[in-house]
């Protein structure tokens, strides 16, 4: 950042009085610009044995597999993030069940969220963010062309936790590639 949203003035790196931190902070009006962690949503959707997943029509890992997810929007919840972000990669309808995974990927300042959810249907295709929307059985899955390694963490802890039945809520920290 280089200039102020408030003011347009200049930007300075300081540790604002009773901070501890390093901040933007607006030379001319004192506005201190805070910068945090952005929340990525998403569904890991199940139709009986099957998982939803959709090869990625945008960068970054273009053409490379993942759940359903996105960056939440401002003015919706978490849930509702993850149920747009449903539609708008997979056109699916889904029922979330529970948050399933939460990840810190510390070294880009994300949060990224994945709710287990059930397909009532099979209906799916592929949109503008998606060049292919497919469901895999365990056996299928593309697992080294899946585009993060969020999204390997959650499939390979769904398919162990389905063989017990029991679906914890799973909290993981990344802190670089």
């Amino acid at each position: 950042m280089k200039f102020c949203s408030n003011c347009a003035g200049p930007l300075d790196l300081t540790i604002p009085a009773g901070d501890n931190l390093p901040r933007h902070v607006c030379s001319q009006c004192g506005m201190i610009h805070y910068q945090n962690p952005k929340i990525v949503t998403g569904c890991l959707p199940v139709f009986e044995d099957k998982v939803l997943l959709c090869k990625r029509a945008i960068e970054p890992r273009k053409g490379y597999w993942t759940l359903p997810a996105g960056f939440m929007e401002n003015g919706e919840s978490t849930e509702e993030g993850a149920l747009r972000e449903t539609f708008e990669e997979a056109n699916a309808k889904v029922e979330i069940s529970h948050l399933y995974t939460q990840t810190s990927i510390v070294h880009v300042n994300q949060v990224q969220l994945i709710y287990l959810a059930t397909m009532p249907v099979a209906e799916y295709s592929a949109s503008a963010e998606s060049l292919e929307v497919r469901l895999f059985s365990e056996k299928d899955i593309p697992w080294e062309e899946l585009a993060f390694t969020t999204i390997r963490n959650a499939l390979t802890y769904y398919f162990a936790d389905r063989k017990e039945d029991h679906f914890p809520l799973r909290s993981i920290t990344l802190r670089g590639n």
